[in-house]
């Protein structure tokens, strides 16, 4: 299983005419002309953002300050430019929405004297744009800074952060962009509606050993980037919260020539593009595993959100091997390949005194009976004081993969630990999923083996609070998804209204419907999926049992049938011959007629899942209806509030 490029089509420009006489002025327009960016080097460097020949944003000030160079940016003189052409398409390693990637986009390097180039690309959905320095030896970054203009009356949907030190699960504040004052800031992704509607979504992208992008404001219709100063001195208050007390005068330590990391906008008018925009995957760097093929994506039983509530056994259930033993044997039963075992299973600061009631390798040697790998959750600071050997122990057990969890921030020593655990895990064939982490930014295709990440507020705050509600759960597609794949761990088999939800710490439910539930597993996009809830709840719910056996954890073909950003989603995705549909809804209850042209001609059966009539009062009622149905049929469909619908389309061939 390898990543592949095919129909490469490179155009380059030697000698492209500058837009004015003295060379300081560059334009440079998407392949589809839609976006069109103006360049100008003069004094300081700025990009001004048209689409369809309106204005829609300026970078201005694009600059670094590098300690003994100076501000590389401003006060710039050009001595090159290159313009480059490019139409490819990539099979990924891991498909998370498709199993082909277009690469079309047209670039301007500009090489400016003093050692460095700014690299610019134009897409069809979106700008980015790089630094590149070619200095000798070591470099010292202390900030890079540039002015994000957006037009009066702009909007942002606001991850607001407190600290530096954080888990990155946010709410997603819909605020004027002239309330963000200094003081105020926020983790990316971030999403900003311009007056006209148009959707500017800020991420990057090919982050690597350099800090995290944060995003702060004025006070007007601007915003600039922060960053988290080089860490001096931490302090571990536990097992798992490492803390920077002290910061030193610098972003970032690093060899004096690099690529520094994508600064993206992706760009949509209709919301529902930014959940099939891929620009952060492609401005990843390539994969760095000779041969991936071991890379197996998938489903996992979780078993800490639901507190090892199993029930109707003749054994205690609990963190013991009997407990784990009966998670595998409900993953074999119905093709779940992985069990995870979360906190619990060693002695909290030693991964390698493991608890007494726990035989890892016997459970392991059990799953490998049964086609059910096991994954191991680990604290960030512990493994990586005992790296090797833990690492080690682990490939000699034959576990499958492992959750890294509470790292917490993303100063330039955090990114490279993730590289690091990257790095390590895949020489040991093992899979990774990052929580307590920051957003995804081009890790996952240079290491595929990094499946699935958190960075997201997600059904496991719903064990202690009411703020999960299906309001943000169709937010996150439109904002946090389209950074890349997210651990959210849908599945709860306890649902309720708004005016019934209470959080339970060891017995959570989910606010919203049962089939709102279900459409997660469709909606949301994450290769390496948990089913959150007990093993003995699922066992009681044999039609919702059939759906998240069968439901795929990687695409083939994704469409977005119908959605707004907060309000709505409706997705198809197809894997193989079959094709998924999810849906779900805010509080406000909705009717769709969805066209299933996407079908392409043939007949389906099909099996859906709706809300039932009584879902309104109680969030678990669903019915299960079958039939027949083509392409050139419509399908209605009513969500109640809160509410979902999830459907399975299978060719019959005619």
């Amino acid at each position: 299983m390898k990543t592949h490029v095919y129909g490469l089509c490179i155009l380059l420009s030697l000698f492209i005419q500058p837009l004015a006489a003295d060379g300081q002025t560059f334009g440079i327009e998407s392949p589809g002309k839609d976006i069109y960016v103006l360049i100008n080097t003069k004094d300081s460097l700025s990009a001004r953002v048209f689409f369809r020949n309106s204005f829609l944003m300026e970078v201005s000030d694009l600059s670094m300050h590098i300690r003994g160079v100076g501000d590389i940016g401003r006060g710039a003189v050009v001595d090159g430019h290159l313009a480059m052409t490019i139409d490819t398409a990539f099979i990924p390693v891991v498909r998370q929405k498709s199993e082909r990637i277009t690469d079309r986009y047209n670039e301007l390097a500009i090489r400016f004297r003093g050692g460095y180039s700014v690299i610019f690309r134009v897409y069809d959905n979106g700008f980015a744009y790089r630094f590149n320095t070619r200095l000798d030896g070591e470099i010292t970054v202390e900030d890079e800074r540039c002015r994000m203009i957006f037009p009066d009356q702009s909007h942002l949907y606001f991850p607001e952060e407190k600290s530096f030190f954080s888990h990155n699960e946010r709410a997603y504040l819909y605020l004027p962009l002239d309330s963000i004052v200094p003081g105020r800031f926020c983790s990316l992704p971030a999403l900003v509606e311009s007056p006209g509607g148009t959707k500017i979504l800020l991420t990057e992208s090919s982050l690597e050993d350099y800090p995290g992008m944060w995003l702060t404001g004025n006070g007007d219709h601007t915003l600039r980037p922060m960053f988290p100063a080089y860490p001096e001195k931490t302090e571990q208050t536990r097992d798992r919260d490492v803390k920077v007390v002290e910061r030193l005068d610098y972003i970032a330590k690093t060899v004096g020539t690099r690529d520094f990391p994508w600064r993206i906008l992706m760009i949509a008018t209709k919301d529902g593009d930014l959940i099939i925009n891929q620009l952060p995957w492609l401005l990843s760097s390539p994969c760095r595993i000779k041969d991936p093929s071991w890379i197996r994506p998938g489903k996992v039983a979780w078993d800490w959100w639901n507190a090892n509530n199993i029930y109707g056994v003749d054994f205690k259930s609990g963190i013991n091997t009997t407990t784990y033993k009966y998670y595998i044997d409900f993953a074999s039963a119905h093709g779940i390949e992985y069990v995870i075992l979360d906190e619990g299973w060693y002695r909290l600061g030693d991964l390698l005194d493991v608890n007494p009631e726990i035989n890892v390798e016997e459970l392991v040697n059990y799953g490998k009976t049964k086609n059910v790998g096991i994954i191991l959750w680990v604290i960030w600071k512990t493994l990586d004081d005992q790296l090797k050997e833990a690492l080690d122990q682990f490939e000699a057990w034959g576990v499958k993969g492992i959750k890294v969890d509470f790292m917490q921030r993303d100063d330039q020593p955090m990114v490279e630990y993730y590289w690091k655990i990257a790095r390590e895990a895949a020489s040991r064939k093992l899979l990774v999923d990052f929580h307590g982490a920051y957003k995804p930014s081009g890790l996952n295709r240079a290491w595929p083996n990094v499946l699935t990440g958190e960075g997201v507020r997600g059904l496991e705050w719903n064990k202690w609070s009411d703020v999960i509600t299906p309001e943000h759960d169709v937010t996150l597609p439109f904002i946090r998804m389209a950074a890349g794949p997210m651990d959210y761990t849908p599945g709860a088999m306890l649902n309720a209204q708004q005016e019934q939800f209470h959080p339970v710490f060891d017995r959570p439910m989910s606010q919203g419907t049962r089939c709102h539930q279900l459409a997660m597993y469709v909606v949301f996009e994450s290769p390496l999926q948990m089913l959150a809830d007990s093993p003995s709840n699922y066992l009681k719910e044999g039609q919702c049992m059939e759906f998240l056996s069968e439901v795929p954890a990687v695409w083939d073909e994704t469409v977005v049938l119908d959605a707004k950003v907060g309000d709505y989603v409706i997705v198809a995705r197809r894997s193989g011959a079959q094709w998924y549909l999810g849906g779900m809804t805010d509080w406000s209850p909705r009717e769709f007629t969805i066209d299933l042209s996407f079908l392409s001609g043939e007949t389906f059966e099909y099996d859906l899942y709706q809300d039932g009539m009584n879902s309104d009062r109680f969030a678990g009622d669903y019915t299960k209806t079958t039939g027949r149905i083509s392409s050139h049929d419509r399908l209605t469909v009513r969500m109640s509030p809160g509410g979902g619908v999830a459907a399975v389309f299978s060719p019959t061939g005619k």
